[in-house]
């Protein structure tokens, strides 16, 4: 059998080198096309010395596609519908239908807006619901360099890409009734970020679980006020 093998091998007729090991390398750029809601605070000046935070929402599974409407049924996007006002600029992406989200394209999506809009840079903070809850998780640990502070409601994730979160503050919520996303997702995550590791310093993770409420833990989450305040004494900085 090994003989027939070599016998397979190119000879020196004409043929080329065998290709082993060699070092090559790819660069390529990636478009990126994400529908949004923007809405900036009564008091927004683009001329302003302080910037405004920015809080980054993604939504569930059940609003994807191409209607930005969609987006207004849940969370501060449907607060904002109903006439609330935010001290925050709020940014709320559409994942188109059938895809997830992918921290790249999010982490794009804020370098635009920090470039057209008067952001504050150390007072960005992620936050969103169910799949969102998904995608928050993971693009806190994608890009914790980033971040002020992360709520993800209803939300898990792969411990090993959330387990870069480090030491980011964090404050997840969770039904405990929930039959679609189990609470112990959330648990799993806040649980083995708190512990630390070798090569990861223990967490900053609380986690607000709701007894006997089932998947809708976003709509009292996004009616509490203690929620936003939480956000917004937070800067990426206090951690540096």
């Amino acid at each position: 059998m090994l003989l027939a093998l070599l016998m397979l091998l190119p000879t020196d007729d004409g043929a080329t080198d065998v290709v082993a090991n060699q070092p090559r390398s790819l660069a390529t750029s990636r478009d990126v096309a994400l529908n949004y809601l923007l809405t900036l605070p009564p008091d927004y000046d683009a001329d302003r010395d302080a910037g405004y935070p920015l809080v980054l929402f993604l939504h569930g599974a059940g609003e994807r596609g191409d209607d930005l409407d969609l987006l207004k049924k849940h969370g501060p996007p449907r607060l904002v519908a109903e006439g609330r006002q935010f001290p925050f600029v709020l940014v709320a992406p559409q994942c188109p239908a059938g895809t997830w989200w992918q921290p790249t394209e999010l982490v794009s999506l804020l370098d635009a807006l920090e470039a057209e809009h008067n952001i504050d840079t150390d007072c960005v903070h992620i936050t969103g619901l169910s799949m969102g809850g998904f995608g928050t998780w993971e693009t806190a640990g994608y890009a914790s360099d980033r971040f002020a502070s992360a709520v993800p409601i209803c939300g898990g994730g792969n411990l090993m890409l959330t387990r870069a979160i480090g030491t980011l503050p964090v404050w997840a919520f969770h039904g405990g009734a929930d039959p679609v996303v189990p609470v112990q997702l959330s648990q799993m995550l806040a649980d083995e970020i708190n512990r630390g590791g070798r090569n990861h310093p223990p967490g900053n993770v609380k986690l607000t679980v709701y007894e006997g409420v089932s998947h809708d833990s976003w709509t009292q989450t996004y009616a509490n006020d203690a929620v936003y305040e939480w956000m917004l004494s937070h800067r990426r900085s206090d951690r540096e």
